[in-house]
């Protein structure tokens, strides 16, 4: 099992996201997906969500909030743990380059139009409504969702 952060930055109306377009062997690939990755050892949940913010977008975060656990069980990929938090203060100016894909400032109703997890639409409306902390797992059989359970109730899909 993997632990993995991931982070919407606000800016308005707006999140910024990775277009996971560069990694050939990518469970993410082309997919849009907010910022974050795996955990280093000994690092918590904020510890990995500043250290692969910084790596990927050279901003420092300066206000974020930890909003749910979301827990992917995959046919293909595993299980992972994804420690979920959005921020909307930080520091220092946005790279322009990222290894992993391109950074875009994307509204986040062009997000929905985006190649998404499926699942991802769901914390996304989520996150969107302001819901308080949820623990969410997600099925996937490939790159079809087939199960859904948000805080131990299951949704229909």
């Amino acid at each position: 099992m993997r632990n993995t952060t991931l982070c919407y930055i606000e800016r308005g109306r707006e999140y910024l996201l990775l277009h996971r377009n560069k990694k050939q062997h990518d469970e993410n690939k082309d997919k849009w997906v907010g910022i974050g990755g795996k955990f280093e050892e000994g690092e918590s949940p904020e510890d990995c969500l500043l250290r692969e913010v910084c790596e990927e977008t050279g901003l420092r975060l300066t206000r974020w909030r930890y909003r749910a656990i979301v827990t992917f069980v995959s046919d293909e990929w595993g299980t992972e743990y994804m420690h979920l938090f959005t921020a909307d203060r930080w520091s220092g100016e946005l790279r322009t380059d990222c290894e992993e894909g391109e950074l875009a400032w994307l509204d986040k109703k062009e997000l929905l139009k985006k190649p998404i997890w499926e699942g991802d639409r769901i914390f996304l409306r989520l996150l969107d409504t302001g819901r308080p902390f949820f623990s969410l797992k997600l099925r996937y059989r490939g790159d079809r969702l087939v199960e859904a359970v948000l805080d131990g109730e299951a949704l229909p899909l």
